[in-house]
């Protein structure tokens, strides 16, 4: 399978995370996909290579303008105020305030455009953000051209990132622009399978009124769970796309056998679906020694889970999303790769 990675992922290295009420080191860190890269060489997985670059109009198909342009000036706009910190979001437009205009201060820009207060933008952030997306794009053209599948090792993340608001590590929805491409290039419809530990918020939000793609996500129970306030299970769709979403929200100390069990019913659902295409949210944080998460699935799950989604036998782009610098991240992201090819 082929791997597309960008070594500017580096460039998104932020120092500080609010966590547990305390300024911490980002457990979204260069180490994760370094990891992950390291295993996928080692498992000879298959070429690895740099991604293309992509006009920015393959990212506002997707993004409202003026949120990608925040992204791209946020850490300028924070610099020449005087702040000497990383822009961390420190108000939002709660409920009952005014909600539909961009203040003019980057400490406000920063609230309106910002789901949670964890994620800080620091320099380098949209440099690393436009890399991940164009990885994802690269290995969504390799299966475009032919291949029957391929590993989009991104970094940052994406799926928390909605149309206009970043959060949860995630600053440009990789999978979502990736899912809209294959919409662009003709097929008809596309399944985009979200299997991180957290809810994808803003793959959700994306897609919740179409019925061209599907959209399944397995997740932390909402209740208990980043994001919180998006992911429970009747959360259906909306016009158009009511009945084209489907949410299986799971709690504390969820097992493999629970998991797979939903797992099985999401790929029925893609099945009776019928999509042209299928893109894979890939988050390894379901692991049981995930430091942030709270399912217990086991390295070999990983495996078996890969081959779940193989026998599919869809043309599958994985792109890389959660799953926390621990040295198993790499085997368990690579257990799934290696399971759909029936390795």
């Amino acid at each position: 399978m082929l791997t597309v990675f960008s070594e500017k992922h580096v460039l998104r290295n932020s120092r500080t995370e609010l966590y547990g009420g305390e300024l911490v080191p980002p457990f979204e860190c260069p180490a994760r996909a370094e990891h992950i890269l390291q295993r996928v060489k080692e498992v000879s997985l298959g070429d690895v290579i740099a991604p293309t670059d992509f006009e920015i109009t393959a990212v506002n198909r997707i993004h409202d303008i003026e949120f990608i342009h925040f992204l791209e000036t946020c850490w300028e706009e924070w610099v020449a105020v005087g702040y000497s910190g990383e822009a961390i979001a420190t108000c939002w437009p709660a409920r009952g305030m005014q909600q539909q205009r961009v203040p003019n201060h980057i400490d406000g820009k920063l609230g309106y455009y910002a789901l949670a207060a964890e994620t800080a933008i620091s320099n380098g952030t949209w440099e690393a953000a436009r890399a991940s997306v164009n990885v994802a794009l690269t290995a969504q053209a390799a299966l475009r051209d032919g291949a029957s599948s391929a590993f989009a090792l991104c970094r940052p993340p994406g799926h928390h990132a909605a149309a206009d608001m970043f959060g949860g590590y995630c600053f440009i929805n990789n999978a979502a622009v990736a899912t809209q491409a294959f919409i662009d290039q003709g097929a008809s419809r596309v399944a985009l399978l979200d299997v991180d530990f957290h809810h994808g918020n803003g793959s959700q939000a994306i897609f919740y009124d179409r019925d061209d793609v599907m959209f399944l996500s397995l997740h932390g129970d909402p209740r208990d769970a980043f994001p919180h306030f998006l992911g429970y299970a009747d959360e259906c769709g909306q016009g158009a796309g009511q009945g084209f979403n489907h949410n299986y929200p799971m709690g504390p100390g969820t097992s493999f056998d629970t998991w797979g069990a939903a797992l099985r019913d999401a790929c029925n659902k893609i099945k009776k679906y019928a999509p042209d295409a299928l893109v894979i949210s890939l988050g390894v944080d379901t692991f049981e020694n995930d430091p942030i998460s709270f399912f217990r699935l086991a390295s070999d799950d990983f495996k078996r889970y890969g081959a779940t989604i193989g026998a599919l036998n869809l043309p599958t782009l994985f792109i890389m999303e959660g799953g926390y610098a621990i040295e198993e991240i790499g085997v368990n992201a690579v257990n799934v790769l290696e399971g759909f090819e029936g390795r």
